[in-house]
């Protein structure tokens, strides 16, 4: 098998170093090389897989299936450099509505041996209005990436306030979304799952939906919801029930797992990187099960946006015929290195 030099350079070089300070590193470079990267948006092969693998979702023309998923660009400042590496859209988030530094560091961590990551990032982000004023500026500046926005809870919120703190940030980032998204499935921030139960998500959604509208009254942002691997098959089609009757637009599933079920790494290095949301490689069963179960729930009513474990064009492959429309991904970016994203959408145009 060919090794390739980004396969080098991450396992002798880059895991030799804190995954965070790696993450700030790797993103920054993906900043600066944009105007390279950005020369090979229509180029023959692009121009190739762009006629005949786009989606249409949401009203949406996506220019084809993957996007990246909310958490790598936490504050929107790389957008058009991630696109340029093949995203056809990006998520940017989670946003909460006040600003906040995340947990403590260190707090994010890889488990190579699993290809998967475990982090307790905490929704570091800027807030709401910081991102809101850098994304018109992003748009005035003739941005055109299909942008989805994740908006979560503010940690020091109580959770009887919580609906008016995602209020907040859908009345602030809604105008410059393409979509957005009620993130409240993370396990880092305390509470945030209660918030998945059906009595609590349906409020929580209405108000989303309501204050989304007043702020953008000349279009309809659509509306979607993340939820986690954890629920039982019965919660995940409560939520499925809910989406229907509520008129969301779609649901992404899903979110990280608090579960460490199955790990080859070893018991003392899963107990070194202690608590936090894992990604990666042994999420793809159960979140391709999510999937299917939803969309033998809902029909063809509602977009279902496959996250989780995406790392080979098969992969992809049976995420989209467990009945995902869209697809994301995160950690496999990270393990597989700048060049994945083409990668997977040239295996996915229809004459690959």
């Amino acid at each position: 098998m060919r090794v390739r030099p980004y396969d080098v350079l991450f396992e002798r070089g880059l895991t030799r170093f804190d995954a965070e300070r790696i993450h700030h590193a790797a993103f920054r470079a993906i900043r600066v090389a944009q105007p390279v990267t950005s020369r090979l948006v229509g180029t023959p092969t692009e121009r190739r897989v762009g006629a005949s693998a786009q989606v249409q979702a949401m009203g949406i023309t996506f220019p084809h299936a993957l996007g990246l998923a909310a958490g790598f660009d936490k504050n929107a400042v790389g957008i058009d450099g991630l696109a340029a590496l093949g995203f056809g859209h990006v998520e940017v988030g989670t946003v909460t509505g006040e600003a906040q530094p995340g947990n403590p560091q260190p707090r994010l961590f890889r488990l190579t041996v699993d290809r998967a990551i475990v982090n307790r990032m905490g929704f570091n982000n800027d807030g709401a209005e910081v991102v809101a004023r850098r994304l018109a500026a992003w748009r005035e500046g003739g941005g055109s990436t299909v942008l989805g926005v994740n908006i979560g809870k503010t940690k020091v919120v109580p959770e009887d306030e919580a609906v008016g703190d995602y209020e907040k940030s859908a009345g602030l980032l809604a105008p410059h979304a393409d979509y957005l998204v009620v993130n409240v499935s993370s396990p880092n921030t305390p509470g945030l799952r209660d918030l998945q139960a059906v009595e609590k998500l349906e409020p929580l959604l209405a108000a989303v939906r309501r204050r989304a509208d007043e702020v953008s009254p000349a279009r309809r942002v659509p509306l979607l919801v993340k939820i986690a691997p954890d629920l039982s098959d019965d919660d995940v089609l409560a939520v499925a029930d809910l989406a229907l009757a509520s008129g969301l637009d779609g649901i992404i599933a899903t979110n990280t797992t608090i579960s460490r079920d199955g790990l080859a790494s070893s018991a003392a290095d899963v107990q070194r990187v202690g608590a936090g949301g894992l990604s990666g490689r042994p999420l793809t069963q159960r979140s391709e099960d999510v999937v299917r179960l939803l969309r033998g729930r809902v029909g063809r009513e509602l977009t279902l946006i496959g996250v989780g474990g995406i790392t080979t064009v098969d992969d992809a492959r049976r995420r989209l015929a467990a009945g995902a429309d869209l697809l994301q991904a995160y950690t496999a970016f990270v393990y597989e290195g700048p060049l994945w994203p083409r990668r997977i959408v040239r295996g996915l145009a229809p004459d690959a």
